[in-house]
């Protein structure tokens, strides 16, 4: 699976760096910060939460 985020839609509300700190991050302003743009299978279940739990709809994920 491939992230993709879209920074401009972040509402900072941190989400997803509690369901998947290994791929997200926040920056200073609270903004997500991409850290692994196409992380291993296992970490799969950990981002689909994380999109579903996006308040904002910032995080989606492409099949490869």
């Amino acid at each position: 699976m491939r992230i993709h985020v879209d920074k401009a839609l972040c509402i900072a509300a941190g989400q997803c760096v509690l369901s998947s700190p290994a791929v997200f991050d926040q920056d200073e302003d609270g903004t997500v910060v991409l850290l692994v743009e196409a992380p291993p299978a296992e970490l799969d279940g950990d981002l689909l939460y994380a999109v579903s739990t996006c308040p904002s709809g910032a995080i989606s994920l492409d099949d490869e």
